[in-house]
């Protein structure tokens, strides 16, 4: 987990006393975008005496770290569970995703990363599990990312959950070629970007970030891959209630939707959603159709007993209770 703090500029003469600081906790990958919308948020009546502290890190560390008394006025997760664990503590309400969003604030999908010019010809799911081929892919019990890799993977191997034998047996085959599980989205992008990996299973928006940084890769959107949905809400624990829900009803704004798309990112926001040029996989499905999100961590990252515990262990990864 890695902290940083965002300030912006106040418009007008107002003092001090008229400021609040909002802290924005939220998973690795959305780095960039917050921090520019974060200046945008600062331009507008809402925003302009507001300021923020904010971290990022894998999201089931950051959603741990709210609930051990991290402050925080304004969560954002890669996906929802993260965001059960603060209901269930009182810290986030109940009826967090009772708006037409759904709670979300963006939308992605997994998607194969490769060295630019794909020199080993990966572009589907059976190809990752080939003799030789290393594939970067972080730890699922640290990162969000990592669980909807690896809920796209046992989809697309299963055929969307009716076949398990096979999902399974997939998952360790996929497994066996991952030499190294950092703790989140934005460091295994770090160890590809490094050189290590043939492949890299990832969010869509990280491939398109990593190629907006000028390096060298090229990313395949599998006919079969998992829609991501990226959850949000305000604390209940927040001093400044008011002020962090005005900025999360800007994170759904035209403005900000604009720039979680030019970070690539697919918008919750159907007018600007509409202006996208994403592509659209023939086979997309949702966690819904694995279960829902309760089902599946119980059955994939239950840390007393699951799917992926027994693959970790079957090629020598600990997993802490």
């Amino acid at each position: 987990m890695f902290g940083l703090v965002a300030c912006g500029g106040n418009a007008g003469g107002s003092s001090d006393q008229d400021k609040v600081t909002l802290a924005l906790v939220a998973y690795s990958t959305p780095q960039e975008a917050y921090e520019q919308i974060i200046k945008a948020f600062q331009k507008t009546s809402d925003g302009k005496n507001v300021e923020f502290t904010t971290s990022f890190g894998g999201s089931g560390d950051q959603s741990r770290a709210v609930e051990a008394g991290q402050p925080a006025d304004v969560v954002a997760f890669s996906l929802e569970p993260d965001m059960t664990r603060l209901v269930k503590a009182g810290m986030v309400a109940d009826d967090w995703n009772a708006d037409e969003h759904k709670g979300m604030v963006t939308d992605s999908v997994v998607v194969i990363a490769t060295r630019e010019g794909n020199p080993k010809d990966l572009k589907d799911w059976d190809d990752l599990t080939q003799d030789g081929v290393e594939v970067i892919t972080p730890n699922p019990f640290t990162s969000g990312g990592a669980r909807w890799n690896v809920l796209a993977a046992y989809g697309a191997a299963s055929d969307v959950g009716k076949d398990e034998a096979a999902g399974v047996k997939y998952l360790n085959d996929l497994f066996k070629n991952v030499p190294v599980q950092d703790d989140s989205a934005r460091k295994a992008l770090q160890t590809f970007a490094g050189g290590k990996g043939d492949a890299m299973l990832a969010y869509e928006n990280e491939a398109i970030f990593a190629q907006q940084n000028g390096q060298k890769i090229d990313y395949t959107v599998p006919d079969e891959t998992i829609l991501i949905e990226n959850p949000v809400a305000v604390t209940k624990t927040s001093k400044h209630a008011e002020q962090a829900q005005a900025f999360l009803d800007f994170l759904r704004s035209d403005d900000a939707q604009k720039i979680f798309m030019d970070n690539g990112y697919r918008p919750v926001n159907e007018d600007v959603a509409a202006e996208g040029d994403f592509p659209d996989p023939s086979g997309l499905f949702t966690i819904a159709d694995l279960g829902g999100w309760s089902a599946a961590t119980d059955k994939f990252f239950n840390t007393d007993g699951s799917i992926m515990l027994d693959v970790e262990r079957s090629i020598g990864v600990s997993v802490e209770n």
